[in-house]
Order: structure tokens, then sequence, then C-alpha cells
């Protein structure tokens, strides 16, 4: 990698780095494409050479945490050899990288609300796809095994981290929530939640028939 390139670089990373501290003083919605250049100390012909304004650094912003949060689920889930460990290895990994990262958790969760352009949305799924594959494919080995159900990636995904998502962004923003009491329900919620429920049990045949009054 050449000199110039390492450069480009940096300033890329030094404008993230700087996107992120600003969101997190003033939210994703109070803070201006301005306000980020002056805290990286960035010329502005830089900005617009390395992002299309506001939104492009925004979205590459939350295109990095979530290559990082994706990664730690990934090491934290490939390892495992049952599905209920990877269930659970997969909710603990999430709870412990949002409540260890809780700035970038926090934007994570208030960027994912905002509406990017057609394009830059299809963009960002097609790079989560790629980022997951490797959860979702050790996750589907379990599925063609029967030890979990036969859903989509979406599905199990709004099912196993739901409730967790909802507990980490609540926690974020105040709410009094215990870690403790997350890091030892939640994972169990979540491999509770796929498990065939017990058929109801039907009336014995030898049970006398009901008469008529």
């Amino acid at each position: 990698m050449g000199p110039t390139r390492r450069d480009g670089m940096k300033r890329h990373e030094a404008l993230l780095d700087a996107a992120l501290r600003c969101f997190v003083e003033r939210g994703v919605l109070g803070t201006g494409i301005e306000e980020i250049r002056k805290a990286a100390g960035a010329s502005p012909s830089s900005v617009y050479n390395l992002f299309d304004g506001l939104p492009g650094l925004t979205l590459a912003l939350l295109t990095r945490t979530f290559e990082r949060l994706f990664a730690h689920l990934a090491a934290r889930v490939v390892r495992t050899e049952e599905a209920e460990d990877a269930v659970e290895a997969l909710v603990e990994g999430h709870l412990e990288w949002i409540l260890g990262h809780p700035d970038e958790g926090r934007f994570m969760y208030q960027a994912t609300a905002l509406e990017f352009d057609a394009g830059a949305q299809e963009a960002l799924q097609a790079r989560k796809a790629e980022m997951l594959a490797p959860v979702v494919l050790h996750l589907h080995r379990f599925v063609s095994g029967g030890t979990l159900p036969a859903w989509t990636p979406l599905e199990l995904d709004v099912v196993l981290l739901g409730p967790s998502h909802e507990a980490c962004r609540r926690f974020l923003a105040g709410a009094p929530l215990d870690p403790g009491w997350m890091r030892a329900t939640l994972p169990r919620i979540a491999w509770q939640s796929v498990q065939p429920r017990p058929r109801a049990r039907g009336r014995s045949s030898s049970a006398p028939p009901r008469r008529d009054p």
C-alpha cells in the first residue's frame, strides 16, 4: 500500500471517528457535516472527496459499526457445535459487543432509523448479508439438522435477537435495565423461543363419552 493510499485511509478513519464523537454529543439528527469536519481537523475538500456529504459519511460509519459487530458475532458463533450453544453465543455476543461499545451502539440504533436513498439502502443490505454470511451458514447446519426451525435468516434474526436489540436500545437510552439480568436471561429466552411447543394432550380414548343433559 502506497503512502497516498495510507494517508487517505487515515483521513477516512479520522472523519468516521470524529463523526461518532459528534453524533454521541449532539445526536445524529443534530449534527452537521461542518461540525464533523472541524472535529476531525479536515479540509472541506477532503470531506467531499471521501464521502458524498453527510448521508454518505453516516452510511460509512454505520457500515463500519456493522463490520465490527458482525465480526464479533461470527467469532462467537462459528466455533459452537450444538444449536443451543450457537443461539446463546449469538445473543451473548450481541449483548457483549453493544454493552462494551455504548457509543457505537447508540449511534447504530439512531442511524438505522434514518431513511437513506434506495440505492444506498440496497447496498447496505447487500453488505450486511455479506458480513453475516458466516453466522447464517453456521446456523443453517442446525436448520438442516432439524435442531432449529426452518425459518429464513431474517425470521431467525427477529426472533433470536429482537429482545436483545430492544433491551440494548432501552438501556442505552437510560432505561433502568440491569446488564447482568440481560446477559443471564436473554440468551436463554432466545433458545427457548425456537423450541417446539409441546402438543396439547387430547382426551383419553378410554374416557367415558360425555352425555347430553
